[in-house]
């Protein structure tokens, strides 16, 4: 039986065009700086960004961590959302690894944090409060069912951020969606941050891999960052070049999984299921009826037939649309979900 996974847009395959690009790319030593296929993409990512430069990690996590340790020092700390993915899902790594201290807002079902309550959060020059240095959002929103967050919002938080005097950083795991959902360039999302991490692996379909964006003094001390981490890479280019074909070939065809999510969410209402936030891109989150299964039993039932959808906590489902899902896998787990109704 063909199975249809919906658990994330992790699970994506790379294209054909990706597996011969990787077979037969250029590579060199890149803790050396010396791959070629490496130093093309991250030369293309800043510019497409419009950055001044960028750095090849092999994940977001580690992207987002090597961020916050280069923009504060140990015991300083970092503004981000309650619901936010570094405060989450990255095992607590600003903490643990960079001495970061966490200073959590409440975030908005939209997934903005009230900017009242970031310009709240900085704390006054004091021998007894820790230094805030960043703020830190993400765009799309993930926790939020994938909410894309307004230029106009990204362009008051950047005010706010030069007003207080912190720095900007974007988890930006899906920023090429947030692009395609606002109909503008990723450099247009980019403008307000000092620096991203962005994801070649989730919508974009490459099989690892993020980068860092910023300055070159913020990724000359990335560098540095990413030693430290163990993420230094050796003949990286066979995974930079997969990389590659992401930015260029499979970033307009995210409005396919934008629309196959939509659809989903209107059938998934129509089998009497709750829709909990807009569908503003490739997510989606849902609710079971009160009555019927607990959510494992239905994940359970849907396995046994093919779709594979994951519990995230009370009665709500997450479905992720992405590379691989056509049209029909779509109506097919309408139907087998609209059975469970």
């Amino acid at each position: 039986m063909q199975q249809i996974d919906l658990r994330s847009d992790t699970v994506t395959l790379p294209s054909p065009t990706m597996r011969r690009a990787m077979a037969e790319a250029q590579v060199g030593d890149d803790v050396y700086g010396e791959d070629p296929t490496v130093n093309h993409l991250e030369a293309l990512t800043a510019e497409m960004l419009g950055k001044e430069a960028a750095l090849f990690v092999p994940s977001g996590t580690m992207g987002n961590l090597i961020a916050q340790m280069v923009h504060c020092g140990r015991g300083e700390e970092v503004v981000v959302g309650d619901q936010a993915h570094t405060f989450r899902y990255e095992a607590g790594g600003s903490a643990a690894v960079g001495g970061i201290h966490p200073h959590t807002i409440r975030t908005a079902e939209d997934g903005t944090l009230p900017l009242d309550a970031v310009r709240d959060a900085v704390r006054e020059d004091n021998v007894h409060y820790p230094r805030t240095r960043l703020l830190v959002l993400e765009n799309t929103h993930n926790r939020t069912g994938g909410r894309v967050l307004s230029l106009a919002y990204l362009q008051a938080a950047r005010a706010l951020c030069d007003e207080v005097g912190i720095a900007f950083h974007c988890d930006g795991a899906r920023l090429w969606n947030a692009a395609v959902a606002l109909g503008c360039s990723p450099a247009t999302i980019a403008a307000p941050f000092d620096t991203l991490s962005v994801c070649l692996s989730k919508g974009l379909a490459a099989p690892v891999g993020s980068l860092v964006v910023g300055s070159q003094p913020f990724i000359h001390e990335s560098r540095r960052a990413r030693k430290l981490l163990g993420g230094g890479m050796r003949q990286a280019g066979i995974l930079a070049a997969a990389g590659l074909i992401a930015l260029t070939e499979m970033q307009e065809r995210l409005v396919e999984d934008h629309e196959h999510a939509q659809r989903l969410a209107e059938g998934l209402t129509a089998s009497g299921y709750r829709v909990t936030h807009p569908i503003e891109s490739n997510l989606v989150i849902f609710e079971q009826p009160d009555e019927g299964a607990a959510p494992a039993e239905r994940s359970a039932v849907w396995r046994e037939q093919g779709v594979l959808i994951s519990p995230i906590g009370g009665r709500r489902f997450r479905a992720v649309t992405h590379y691989g899902i056509e049209r029909q896998d779509v109506e097919r787990v309408i139907e087998v979900i609209g059975q469970t109704a």
